[in-house]
């Protein structure tokens, strides 16, 4: 006689359930969001700290360049001093005002920030900013640009300084990327058939040939740009330099369609009949 199993009508283990995908940043967005706020914190100012005055005198501060050797800070100081001593040192030898402006991107970056600072940053700008402008070097110019994306006086100024944001941000991290890959920064990647490849979330692939994604970025934003005031003229210095830069990725796409074309053209001509290179033959009539 079989004995009866005791466990025989206990329920089975459920199944392990399926994992969910491997995200990125784990817990996002209220992990990202987190850090993001951390980094916000407010840079907070001593009694002995200078910070420049709403009324500021732009006009000595343009014309006044920072010494080429500066003396190193003495004694304990707040992260405020520490910050304005590392910009003056980075921009020896550019305008004073490039100092200045430095400081103000540093805490507009912050959720708190003396009230005045995004009027005098946008009046830099309005006042001075085409002296300044070939002073700067290009982190501070896009810096600078992108600052306009937070405290821009309008709307058109916010929406340029936002997209100089995305554009350069996404640029940066690419770029960065891409050292890694062991190509000079000039050369483009050799051409390959990449249909079977999958693009992040199914996006359709760039049509190399045809394809006009480059295009139509760089000339939404240099569209609006150019009818923006203060942060305009900013944005379209910086488009030019990116324009005449040999190592971005916007050069290295137009070799690859250049290549391409010509690929194309080769083809055709192999393709065309022999007969088209001879001379004709005697007329019979």
């Amino acid at each position: 006689m079989t004995t009866p199993d005791p466990l025989a009508d206990l329920p089975s283990d459920p199944a392990p359930e399926a994992e969910g995908p491997i995200e990125t940043y784990p817990d996002a967005p209220d992990s990202l969001i987190g850090v993001w706020n951390q980094r916000r914190r407010r840079l907070k100012l001593a009694a002995r700290d200078w910070f420049p005055a709403a009324d500021l005198d732009l006009a000595p501060l343009l014309a006044t360049r920072i010494p080429a050797t500066l003396p190193p800070l003495d004694g304990p100081q707040t992260l405020h001093a520490k910050k304005l001593h590392q910009m003056r040192v980075e921009l020896a030898g550019k305008p004073e005002l490039a100092a200045v402006n430095a400081i103000l991107i540093a805490h507009l970056r912050k959720a708190r920030f003396p009230a005045h600072t995004p009027a005098l940053f946008r009046r830099i700008w309005a006042e001075a900013g085409p002296q300044l402008m070939p002073d700067l070097p290009g982190r501070w110019l896009i810096s600078s640009a992108i600052t306009f994306g937070d405290h821009g006086e309008t709307e058109a100024q916010r929406r340029v300084g936002l997209s100089i944001n995305v554009l350069f941000s996404l640029m940066k991290l690419y770029e960065f990327e891409r050292l890694h890959s062991g190509y000079d920064a000039a050369t483009p990647f050799p051409t390959r058939r990449t249909r079977n490849r999958r693009l992040p979330l199914d996006m359709p692939h760039f049509n190399l040939g045809d394809g006009g994604l480059d295009i139509n970025l760089l000339a939404q934003i240099w569209n609006e740009a150019q009818k923006t005031p203060v942060v305009g003229p900013l944005a379209c210095h910086l488009l030019q330099r990116l324009n005449q830069d040999p190592g971005g990725i916007f050069r290295r796409i137009g070799m690859m369609r250049a290549g391409k074309h010509m690929a194309r053209l080769d083809r055709a001509l192999e393709a065309a009949p022999e007969a088209a290179d001879t001379p004709p033959g005697p007329s019979d009539g």
